[in-house]
């Protein structure tokens, strides 16, 4: 019978803490976070022109993957950072067999996503994409560098953005090293 009566209270003791944590809840309107109702103001990106054309003085090696014959590299005089949080940059794509593609891209840190800003034409000639829509950032093989600009240089995770120089300086050291 001590023992029933026991389970009871304790059974009594859960209800009632249940109760108390919905009421609780309910006062805050389910709030978690004490700033919670402020409104962020809306995202506006920046109006962007491409950069000018990059000279391989400036090129600054980017390892993405073994499994690749491909070189990328990054032209750290077109790195910059929005003030909108896009960090914006010439990635140079050269194949195995000679071919190269140039392109203008921004990569922001809050959504996980990439843009195509420019797509290199010939020597020198920057065209517009047809697809320059925001799209999210995928560790894929196709779209390998995006995610290790993200995850590894532009974007460190449980940090606060890096600085133009804070960037330049980690690809040109993570270059040192290959």
């Amino acid at each position: 019978m001590l023992f029933f009566s026991r389970s009871l209270r304790c059974a009594g003791a859960g209800f009632l803490s249940c109760i108390l944590a919905v009421s609780i809840s309910a006062c805050t309107g389910g709030r978690t976070a004490l700033f919670e109702d402020e409104a962020k103001p809306e995202w506006k990106e920046a109006e962007v022109l491409p950069p000018s054309w990059p000279t391989d003085g400036n090129l600054i090696p980017l390892y993405v993957s073994s499994e690749t014959s491909a070189q990328f590299f990054v032209d750290g005089r077109s790195l910059t950072l929005g003030n909108d949080g896009v960090v914006r940059f010439t990635v140079v794509i050269r194949a195995g067999g000679g071919a190269e593609n140039v392109s203008y891209e921004g990569i922001r840190c809050e959504t996980a996503e990439r843009k195509l800003y420019a797509i290199g034409r010939g020597r020198g000639e920057w065209v517009s994409p047809r697809n320059s829509a925001w799209q999210r950032i995928s560790d894929n093989t196709l779209n390998r560098h995006h995610a290790v600009l993200f995850k590894e240089f532009f974007c460190l995770p449980g940090s606060a953005l890096p600085t133009r120089d804070e960037i330049l300086r980690s690809l040109r050291g993570a270059a040192s090293l290959r």
